[in-house]
């Protein structure tokens, strides 16, 4: 694929991702955007699309990177920022195969009762982990390519909004678990928008 077809898929697809997740808030059972993690919207009968949306996120990752490393230049900063990045996607890809426990109602924060449930949570702590670390670098990298030094101010807020929203998320998961969804979107909101920013700048590229 060239270029800008694969930074299209990218683009194209983190949007539909946005608005696959909003539908979903919107069907039964209804899981609050406030106190529930998006994981949960997997679970139900319309779970299966955000299933599909998981894996979803994984190829727009791959398409991601795939763009950014035609570009140069080619430096153990990129190199290692893409790992990252690329980690990250498995890791989104990977959540499809592991179905999350729904907690009850008084329990505090995320509390899996299975092994798949365990699992679930612990691999989606180290996608984001990646995606912020893979982000990190692959900033710092836009900030010193001659073709894609545009799209660093954006991704530098972006980077900055999915920092404060995993930061926020933590916090939450043992102090306020009551808005453990509404930090992991925030989180979700700069990670996906970082994709699109810098998507955007790749295809006039």
């Amino acid at each position: 694929m060239s270029t800008r077809a694969l930074a299209t898929v990218a683009l194209v697809g983190a949007v539909l991702y946005v608005l696959v997740d909003v539908v979903l808030q919107q069907l039964p059972p209804h899981y609050s955007v406030v106190s529930e993690a998006e994981s949960n919207l997997a679970v139900g009968p319309y779970g299966w699309i955000m299933n599909l949306n998981f894996l979803a996120r994984g190829v727009v990752t791959v398409c991601i990177v795939a763009a950014l490393a035609r570009f140069g230049p080619r430096t153990r900063l990129q190199r290692t920022g893409l790992a990252f990045t690329l980690l990250a996607g498995a890791a989104s890809a990977a959540l499809a195969f592991l179905p999350t426990d729904i907690p009850a109602a008084d329990a505090p924060g995320l509390a899996p009762s299975t092994a798949l449930g365990t699992a679930h949570l612990a691999v989606a702590v180290v996608g984001f982990f990646a995606a912020l670390a893979g982000f990190v670098l692959l900033t710092l990298w836009l900030r010193g390519s001659d073709r894609l030094r545009a799209a660093y101010p954006a991704a530098a807020i972006l980077t900055g909004v999915a920092l404060g929203g995993l930061a926020w998320l933590g916090v939450a998961a043992t102090l306020t678990p009551g808005v453990i969804g509404l930090a992991e979107r925030v989180c979700l909101a700069g990670v996906l928008g970082w994709v699109i920013a810098v998507a955007l700048v790749v295809r006039r590229r």
